[in-house]
């Protein structure tokens, strides 16, 4: 049975797979305390624009200048 020290691709194999999961456990603890402190997005969507009704009378101007 070979020396384990001898067999540097498994250690550099493992010191991928380690490093990875390093990075995936440090990603996801950073992304866990981000959401935490950011303010609660809200669900309904706001439109960009106002609408205006104008209401028009009978005896108006306006209403005898349309008909």
């Amino acid at each position: 049975m070979s020396n384990w020290t001898s067999l540097w691709y498994v250690w550099l194999i493992l010191l991928t797979v380690f490093l990875l999961l390093l990075c995936g456990i440090t990603a996801s603890c950073i992304k866990f305390c981000c959401r935490k402190k950011r303010p609660p997005v809200e669900t309904f969507c706001r439109h960009p624009y106002d609408s205006t009704a104008i209401a028009i009378d009978s005896d108006s101007t306006a209403h005898s200048t349309v008909t």
